[in-house]
Formats: structure tokens, sequence, C-alpha cells
């Protein structure tokens, strides 16, 4: 081939390569602009469960588990006074608590949340069950209409939210799941039904007879008591039929009495302090009987 022809076929190429330059390049800068801020990403199924969290203490399954979850988190402030608001208070106790549980030795601790995050209330007692925990304590600051209404509560599970929770829960997990650790699957309905109601009695005991001890501390530090004995509610959070769970209610957040101690490094540390007491009194007695 001549260089002319060389030359010509080259100039012919680089022509035609310019030409569609010119008339795609419309189209496609127009598409690329429209799309360069989509970000594609894959959800999780809405009935995925949540991940699990960390375990500390000592390395031994057969230690005592006490899960604590810090109520609300996210964009779920829970109640607030000012810059005080209920999801941090949760926090920063159940921080406390945990610290002072593991400082004592021989328990080990996981917390629903650690951080600022929002968890369902139904993900919440099932991390306990999936990490066969023996105690649930889930902390709250509670707030009233007025602001003469102070003192911390504990909750536990009404009879009737009893009922409704293990109706539910044999509804749901009948067949799939355990109950202390036998599998319903693997019994007849009249046998499950039994384990569950044998469950359920133990674990209400013990949810009484936790809540009853941190009470009791609780008075014993001359910390203010909105009512002396537990109360009973059918709070989502506690229907957790086979673990003992309580709800304790630090104070009352619009109370300036009771802001003033939850709002305090000193006061959350006073909570903390008798709940890890309690805890360990509750364990005590469990495996001393």
């Amino acid at each position: 081939m001549s260089r002319t022809l060389q030359l010509i076929l080259f100039l012919s190429t680089s022509l035609a390569l310019l030409v569609a330059a010119v008339v795609f390049s419309g189209p496609l800068a127009a598409r690329a602009d429209a799309y360069d801020y989509v970000v594609r990403f894959d959800l999780p199924s809405a009935d995925m469960p949540v991940g699990l969290p960390r375990v500390d203490g000592p390395p031994d399954a057969s230690r005592p588990l006490i899960v604590i979850d810090p109520g609300h988190g996210g964009f779920d402030p829970g109640a607030g006074q000012g810059a005080l608001k209920e999801k941090t208070v949760a926090l920063q106790v159940a921080l406390a608590l945990r610290d002072k549980l593991l400082a004592g030795g021989g328990l080990r601790v996981a917390l629903t949340r650690d951080t600022d995050r929002f968890i369902s209330l139904a993900d919440r007692p099932d991390i306990a069950r999936r990490l066969n925990a023996d105690l649930f304590v889930s902390i709250h600051a509670d707030s009233a209409e007025s602001d003469s209404a102070r003192g911390a509560s504990v909750y536990v599970l009404s009879e009737k939210g009893s009922s409704d929770a293990a109706q539910r829960f044999a509804d749901r997990e009948n067949g799939a799941d355990r109950v202390n650790g036998v599998a319903l699957s693997k019994t007849s309905a009249t046998v499950g039904a039994i384990l569950l109601d044998l469950s359920q009695r133990g674990a209400q005991a013990g949810s009484a007879q936790a809540a009853g001890l941190l009470l009791r501390e609780l008075g014993d530090r001359g910390m203010g008591l909105h009512r002396e004995h537990p109360e009973t509610a059918g709070l989502a959070v506690l229907k957790a039929p086979d673990i003992p769970s309580i709800l304790f209610e630090t104070g009352y957040i619009n109370n300036p009495q009771d802001a003033q101690v939850l709002g305090s490094r000193s006061g959350q540390q006073a909570l903390a302090e008798a709940g890890a007491k309690a805890i360990r009194a509750y364990f005590a007695r469990k495996l001393g009987a």
C-alpha cells in the first residue's frame, strides 16, 4: 500500500471517529449526568434479625449472661427535658452498669446497643433470646404531664401481657424454636404448651425477684422511688416468656430533682451501682438455691 493511500485511510478514520464523537456526546453526557447521583445497594429483608452484639466477660458459657437494653436511640429520643434526652440517659446508665458488673467478675454482659442507634422493640428481647440470656434489663427514664411525679420504678410483665406474649410466641415459634433449650418441634402440642407455661412461670418469678431486689437497693441508698413495689404492664420489650425480664425506669426526666440525678455522672453511677448490686444478689440467690 502506497504512503498516499495510507495517509488517506488514516485521515478518513480519524474524521469518522470525530463525527461519531460529536453525534453521540450529547446523549451520552446527558445520560451520565442524569444518573451520576444514583447509589445502588442491597437492603436487608424486613424480617432479617438484627446482628447479635458482643458478649463481654469470662469466656465461659456457664456463667450467667445479662443483656442490658438501653431504651430508644437513634431517631427515637424518648422522653426529654431540654437537652436531656432519655436515649442518652439510658445509654450512659447502661454502660456504667455493664462496667460495674464486669469489674466484679463472674458475669457475662451484652448490650443491645452501645451507641446512639435505633433498635426496634421486637428486636430487643429477641437479642436476649438468641443469646440465651439469663436476665434481661431494659433501662428507661419516665416522663409525666406534671413535673411533680418523681422517683424510680421497676416494671415486670403483667399477667395479661404474659399470656398475650406467650400465645404469640407459641404461634410463631412452635415447631421451629426452643424454650429453655427444648425444641418445641420435637414435642406434641400438649407437651409444648406445658413446657412454655412452666418456662413462663419461672421467668415471671425471676422477674419479680430481680425487680424487688433492685427496688430494695435503690431504697437502701436513699434514692427516690416512685413505687416501693414492682409495677406490672404489658410492655412489648419485656415479652420474652422464657427469660426473666425487668424494665428499670430510672426516674422522671421532666422532674427537676430527678433530672439532676439522671443528667449527672454521679447520679448515673449511683443508679448503675444499685443495679449491679441487685443483679449480683439475684444470681447469688438463684445459684445458691
